[in-house]
């Protein structure tokens, strides 16, 4: 007997063709269905182009390949055996089996710097939030890395144009496919929410800024944003040429050899720019980044939150106590180390560095330098958007301190990437479950259920709850995820003080 007999309404009829879904730990699931066209041949490196439509019934119970990106990263991107493809531009979607009325819709984007992540990755199975909170979930796959992030528009011809920010216009393509589609999933397209942690809490941040996504979303979630992390024109056009260089192009060749070479290879030169070139050259920058091009992005983002061009939807905005902690230890991209952070200054606020670096005694110890690379980062271009956002729609800030032991007996404590369980829900398995090991398990679930229950309170009412008082200027009140939780007026205020006027690459 076929699955569609046994249950008829895992059958949806979307605006595009029918897809048959399964259910799957009770909730039903659609993994797989295209949102846009294969970003392949004439379309490598354009913007997302609409999906043909099918008429066959789309078997939606297998998700599809994950952009191109390095392997060895299941867990939040693409394991050895990951199905890989450049056609990757699909949606995932898991929904309570027999909903009373139109449910709140979350659309997450994953994180990985821009050049890692999947939306199938099993740090994002969202069978408990769903469960819990009674949603709508929606994962998109986006275009990574070169693919996805770079600015090669300099290298078009008439006969080959590329375009940019072709990672950030798929989600747009991603949430029109949510406003044309969800209702028939049992979601509400008029209450959708956009959540996403590091790149995806970037790319929350930057969506909220792109004229194009005006309306597809009502309220916004970012995680460990680093909403500085835009650029243009000359650092994307200059890390292009990098790129050419590290593949051996010249620039006369350029055009041809990005609309042909192998993914893989692109692939590769991404990854060694991001991580040996970028960081030495211009610290603090992220290589693979949107591109304010005066068009997709017309502002850097903190410019448009200040000016008021920002979509004014309630916004949450935070992040974790020790954010730089992982980098130094895993992912050596931050500045982290004083030689790096005496280049950043020298490159962007040489009369600053010494008001910053006094409010972090102990400098240049190793902890202290840590969290300078953290807070230049993640923490202060937060703060900035929190602030300037304030002054036009409703904003709440917060801190996640809390790290089971695990991360203590790691040297990290709570540190990037950390809260990705407890948003979830996801203790039980995979990250979760390894930083639980050395105890803590009980204390993990009772942090996670009040900062996943608020955040699902704000998706459903636009408010995270009494607890949980609005930023604003005067007081700055910021609630405090811990083992017992806090509001604390203006945290770290010597350092915010300190950092006032930085402006980063821009």
């Amino acid at each position: 007997m076929s699955l569609t007999a046994v249950r008829p309404d895992l059958t949806v009829e979307t605006m595009e063709g029918p897809v048959r879904g399964a259910v799957n730990s009770g909730l039903r699931t659609w993994r797989g269905i295209p949102y846009a066209a294969p970003p392949v041949g004439e379309l490598r490196l354009r913007l997302p182009q609409p999906v043909r439509p099918w008429a066959e019934v789309f078997d939606a119970t297998a998700y599809g390949p994950v952009p191109p990106q390095p392997r060895g990263r299941g867990l939040l991107g693409a394991g050895r055996r990951t199905p890989m493809d450049e056609d990757c531009l699909t949606v995932n979607v898991t929904a309570p089996l027999a909903p009373a009325a139109p449910l709140p819709v979350l659309v997450y984007l994953y994180g990985g710097g821009f050049t890692t992540g999947a939306a199938s990755a099993e740090a994002y199975d969202a069978t408990r939030l769903v469960e819990r909170g009674d949603v709508v979930y929606v994962c998109m796959n986006y275009r990574l890395g070169a693919l996805g992030f770079m600015d090669f528009r300099r290298y078009s011809t008439p006969q080959r144009p590329f375009d940019a920010n072709c990672g950030l216009a798929d989600q747009v393509a991603a949430l029109r496919w949510v406003q044309r589609n969800i209702a028939r999933f049992g979601g509400d397209p008029g209450n959708v929410t956009i959540f996403g942690q590091s790149a995806g809490a970037m790319s929350v941040t930057a969506l909220m800024c792109a004229p194009s996504a005006k309306g597809l979303f009502h309220r916004a979630i970012a995680l460990s944003s680093a909403p500085s992390t835009a650029y243009g024109p000359g650092l994307p056009e200059k890390w292009a040429a990098n790129l050419l260089d590290l593949l051996g192009v010249p620039e006369a060749d350029a055009g041809q050899a990005l609309a042909s070479l192998p993914a893989s290879r692109l692939v590769e030169a991404a990854v060694r720019l991001t991580r040996d070139v970028a960081p030495e050259s211009e610290p603090g920058t992220r290589a693979v980044a949107p591109v304010v091009d005066g068009d997709f992005l017309p502002l850097h983002p903190i410019d448009a939150f200040r000016a008021g061009t920002a979509h004014r939807v309630p916004l949450v905005m935070g992040n974790m106590g020790r954010e730089g902690a992982l980098f130094d230890q895993f992912e050596d991209v931050l500045p982290t180390k004083p030689e790096r952070i005496d280049t950043m200054f020298a490159l962007t606020g040489p009369d600053l560095k010494d008001r910053v670096l006094g409010a972090y005694p102990g400098y240049p110890g190793k902890r202290e330098a840590v969290d300078v690379g953290g807070d230049a980062v993640f923490w202060h271009p937060g703060i900035q958007v929190a602030e300037a956002h304030s002054a036009f729609a409703p904003t709440w800030s917060y801190r996640f301190d809390y790290a089971p032991r695990m991360a203590h007996l790691l040297g990290l404590g709570a540190t990037h990437g950390l809260d990705i369980p407890a948003v979830f829900g996801n203790y039980a398995s995979g990250l979760g479950r390894f930083l639980t090991l050395a105890g803590g398990g009980r204390t993990a679930v009772s942090v996670s259920n009040r900062f996943q229950g608020a955040l699902l309170r704000f998706a459903r009412t636009g408010n995270p709850g009494p607890m949980w008082p609005a930023y604003e200027t005067q007081s700055r009140k910021t609630k405090i995820f811990d083992r017992t939780d806090q509001i604390v007026p203006d945290p770290h205020h010597i350092r915010r003080v300190a950092w006032d006027g930085y402006l980063g690459y821009r």
